[in-house]
């Protein structure tokens, strides 16, 4: 094995532990059933916090924490319209890590066969 070869290889294990590292930490925060309701509103499309806090039944002080932590970790974005601001989920990828996990439970609680 090549010294290029070899620092192809600790570059790729180096990245793939970053990216291991960036995934536990986005599942981490979905790991709240809070975030987990408003990450699951917002793939339907944008929201405000009254939209939002009705959507998860949580009280607006929790919704907003909530929110302010999932924008901080890059998983929404926030806009101003008029005096509102407005949540949106940053890609498409989230509202299906989303999805899958709900479609999880929904094999779990109603007891679904598996299927690939």
């Amino acid at each position: 094995m090549s010294g290029g070869t070899h620092l192809a290889g600790a570059h790729d294990a180096r990245e793939r532990g970053d990216r291991l590292e960036v995934a536990a930490a986005v599942l981490a925060l979905l790991a709240d059933r809070t975030r987990l309701a408003l990450m699951e509103r917002l793939g339907r499309g944008e929201a405000d916090v009254t939209t939002l806090t009705e959507a998860c039944g949580a009280a607006r002080p929790s919704v907003s924490q909530h929110l302010a932590k999932l924008r901080l970790a890059g998983l929404v974005t926030a806009r101003k319209d008029g005096r509102r601001v407005v949540y949106a989920l940053r890609h498409g990828h989230l509202r299906r890590l989303v999805d899958e996990a709900m479609n999880v439970a929904d094999h779990q609680v109603g007891s679904l066969p598996p299927h690939d």
